[in-house]
């Protein structure tokens, strides 16, 4: 099973569930691992390749202005002593902004001024000419009737008259026109300096205005700062935290690493030694019986990687795993008292809270094609995921013991901890705790060719 996770690089989902901290340390190693050997066999078979070439003509390249020192030339602003500081550069823009707003203010009301005097200066003129249409209109009708009814000499007197006033209301007009845009001039020249005194006045509050809303945005982005300041000064502890749990476990599975290849180099080194005549020859495989063959073949051929329901589980056990008696104590041959069916993690755990410290049960698993110690430790409960394969069963994990049954499993860890670093030993077996017992499906009789006859 390792050795298809490091071939594909994926771990399934269901696979991963089942496996503990210190599984899963172990595992992440070893990916780790052979994702640095691809890696180096990589860099190895391309190294060739790395080599510098030259640019190929018609490309765009970016040059950079050169120092008297040869290196890139750098202007940071707010160093040189002609700048202006980051303050002075934004007070200036404010009073800039400032001013060209007071400018647009003043200068529409300018015009709406301008606008309101010509419109008075025209209504004016019209009044002063229908006023002198009017004389005009009345001395035409004088002299109308001075010729009706006066001699010749009163007529003449009478048009005489008519023209030194017709000329006098013709000064008259003149003056008050002189003296119209006079007035209008004036009141020109005084709505200009009070509109410039308006500017600088507006300019002043405008300038104010921002000014105390840059101080708000200030203690706002202040404030802002603080807050996420200290959400990250909150984060950075618990990434430490994590970054030191996680150190942790890497730790303790590299220890967990070393002690299994040294515990298994100590087995190798002890079967080599009584092996015959003090050589190091290994001792020869047993050979496999036809059934086991049998078995091996259709699991190879017909099982697919995982599990897809429980039927399927209790078939695969039935056919494959019972016949080698898996699940029975070999002093008695009866079911043994840690063997369960197939249950839940939850389940398992539910059995085990209840329980002493050291407690443990084995269960068949239901989300992959093996078992799995359930054990009841200090803080929590711990599981561990035995691999099953044709020499036999062990934990998941390179380099680890092989046992030809699980009762050698158990029993060669109530008195060899799991691992090093937890120091887990099977002390109590959790049995039946309903009836009828959970693997009672998993013991019913088999259906064979023979019965059925």
């Amino acid at each position: 099973m390792l050795q298809q996770i490091l071939q594909t690089m994926t771990v399934d989902p269901d696979l991963l569930s089942e496996l503990s901290d210190e599984q899963k340390a172990i595992l992440f190693v070893k990916i780790r691992e052979e994702q640095v050997r691809r890696y180096n066999e990589f860099e190895k078979k391309n190294q060739d390749d790395r080599i510098p070439r030259k640019p190929k003509k018609g490309r765009k390249n970016v040059d950079f202005l050169l120092g008297k020192n040869g290196k890139e030339w750098v202007w940071v602003m707010g160093e040189h002593k002609k700048d202006r500081s980051i303050e002075e550069m934004i007070e200036l823009e404010i009073q800039e902004r400032a001013l060209k707003e007071a400018e647009r203010e003043i200068e529409e009301i300018r015009r709406q001024e301008e606008a309101e005097l010509a419109r008075k200066l025209e209504e004016e003129k019209e009044r002063m000419e229908g006023e002198q249409h009017q004389k005009e209109e009345e001395l035409r009708k004088q002299r109308e009737e001075a010729e009706l009814y006066a001699s010749l000499k009163q007529a003449r007197e009478m048009a005489r008259k008519l023209e030194e006033e017709k000329q006098k209301a013709e000064e008259e007009e003149k003056i008050r026109v002189e003296q119209l845009r006079h007035r209008f001039a004036e009141d020109q020249r005084r709505s200009l300096e009070r509109l410039v005194k308006d500017k600088n006045r507006r300019s002043s509050e405008i300038f104010t205005e921002y000014m105390c809303k840059r101080e708000e945005m200030e203690k706002i982005a202040e404030q802002n700062l603080q807050e996420v300041e200290l959400s990250w000064q909150e984060q950075e502890k618990k990434a430490k935290k994590a970054e030191e749990e996680v150190k942790e476990l890497a730790r303790r599975a590299r220890i967990e690493y070393k002690n299994s290849l040294r515990q298994g180099m100590n087995v190798l080194n002890a079967v080599s030694a009584f092996s015959g005549n003090g050589t190091n020859q290994k001792p020869p495989v047993p050979p496999k019986s036809d059934e086991l063959r049998k078995s091996a073949a259709k699991v190879i051929k017909k099982r697919p990687p995982r599990p897809p329901n429980k039927q399927a589980v209790v078939d695969w056990f039935l056919e494959e795993e019972r016949p080698k008696g898996v699940g029975t104590d070999p002093s008695t041959g009866k079911v043994a008292q840690w063997f369960h069916g197939v249950i839940s993690r939850l389940e398992a755990e539910n059995y085990l809270l209840k329980m002493t410290l050291g407690s443990y049960l084995m269960r068949v698993s239901e989300r992959v094609w093996g078992y799995t110690i359930s054990y009841r430790a200090e803080d929590r409960c711990k599981h561990f995921l035995v691999d099953t394969s044709e020499q036999g069963y062990q934990f998941f994990g390179a380099n680890q013991l092989v046992h030809r049954s699980l009762a050698d499993l158990i029993n060669f860890h109530k008195s060899n901890p799991i691992t090093v670093t937890g120091g887990e030993l099977l002390r109590s077996a959790v049995g039946q705790l309903k009836d009828p017992p959970d693997y009672h499906e998993l013991m019913r009789p088999r259906i064979t060719e023979s019965t059925a006859l």
